[in-house]
């Protein structure tokens, strides 16, 4: 055998044994045992203990049922949110009527609009100034702010007594100015919304906001209230028998309603439509119905016995579920399997073609030693 051909020969030997281990070393196709990572604090190549192990759950009926008990219930915190209508109870910049009924003298107080005035302006009263009081004829400065209405009308009136016999007084408040709440996302209006006597609820302020955009994600709707948030999933509360309009907002108060797209879940691997983003269904989406918009496995590919779900990949703590898909069974659990938002669905590829993937990627190093060995000749 010539010298060429020994040389060829022996790329060939050393080219299919680097192709045997390369088919082993594929990284991140079959992940039967716990996957690990490398953890940012210590030295993956010299400290073993570096490496933080992720185990990877199985999908079957005890993890449904545990995942669904966990769900059936409403968190305490958004259950402290709902309560009865409250008073609306006064502040600075609010305007009050107060008559003083069979006293014309004390309606000259009350002022009238100006000519040139416009529809924004207050209405003709008694303005509740920074400090929130109010000043009243014969009843002098009032301190009004945090009271409601009622309250406002028995202390006038025991000032006026003092002047007037049994004086028969009603005060009204003729503008709201003093709170707001805002909201904002995937609305038709989004912006501030005043108080008034009606009660806001959070479906009064998402009406008044012109209601849920095309857009919106109805399952995730923040609430925040001072500096803390609390989240929402309004068809989630109906399901559950939970009324969202029984929750009272407070002034000062901030509505934020989320975008689908910005919960989607992620498919990738061997399926028809890779790389595909799907909005949540109003947080609904199950992982058959991930695979089915994604076009399901691809049949030449992939090896659906590898289906899994990586929940949590950005914390510090990231879950791997896996179902082995190749039994038509095993899509009733798909099918109840909730996915959540960030969720990665990635499908496996078959051994097949990891080999054929490793040889197209040697194969043109092989000949360029084939080539550089007979231009050496």
């Amino acid at each position: 055998m010539s010298s060429l051909g020994i040389r060829t020969g022996s790329i060939l030997v050393f080219a299919t044994a680097a192709l045997i281990s390369g088919c082993g070393a594929v990284p991140g196709q079959r992940m039967i045992t716990p996957a690990a990572i490398q953890d940012t604090g210590g030295d993956y190549s010299t400290d073993p203990s570096a490496q933080q192990q992720i185990p990877i759950t199985d999908i079957n009926l005890a993890l449904l049922r545990k995942m669904n008990q966990s769900s059936a219930t409403i968190p305490p915190q958004t259950l402290a949110l709902f309560g009865k209508p409250p008073v609306y109870r006064v502040g600075p910049g609010d305007v009050l009527q107060i008559v003083v009924w069979d006293h014309p003298e004390l309606a000259a107080a009350l002022g009238q609009p100006a000519a040139n005035s416009k529809t924004t302006d207050a209405a003709p009263g008694f303005l509740i100034d920074e400090h929130g009081d109010v000043q009243f004829p014969y009843a002098g400065t009032v301190h009004v702010a945090g009271q409601d209405v009622a309250t406002i009308q028995k202390e006038l009136y025991k000032r006026l007594s003092k002047v007037y016999q049994k004086p028969e007084v009603t005060v009204r408040v003729a503008s709201f100015r003093a709170s707001q709440v805002y909201v904002d996302g995937e609305v038709r209006l989004p912006g501030a919304q005043s108080f008034n006597d009606v009660p806001m609820s959070l479906t009064n302020a998402i009406g008044l906001s012109g209601g849920f955009n095309g857009t919106a994600d109805r399952s995730r709707v923040d609430l925040v209230r001072n500096g803390v948030t609390y989240q929402l999933n309004v068809d989630d509360l109906i399901k559950h028998g939970h009324n969202p309009g029984d929750i009272y907002l407070q002034p000062g108060d901030m509505v934020r309603v989320a975008a689908r797209e910005d919960s989607g879940v992620y498919v990738m691997g061997e399926v028809n439509k890779p790389a595909t983003v799907l909005p949540m269904r109003n947080g609904s989406l199950t992982l058959s119905q991930a695979l089915s918009d994604s076009g399901s496995f691809d049949s030449n590919t992939s090896a659906p016995r590898q289906l899994f779900v990586i929940r949590n990949s950005t914390s510090d703590s990231p879950q791997v579920y896996h179902l082995d898909a190749t039994s038509p069974v095993s899509m009733v659990l798909a099918n109840q399997f909730e996915l959540q938002p960030k969720d990665v669905v990635y499908v496996g590829q078959g051994s097949l073609v990891r080999f054929n993937r490793v040889l197209n990627l040697l194969l043109p190093a092989i000949n360029a030693a084939v080539t550089g060995a007979v231009l050496a000749k």
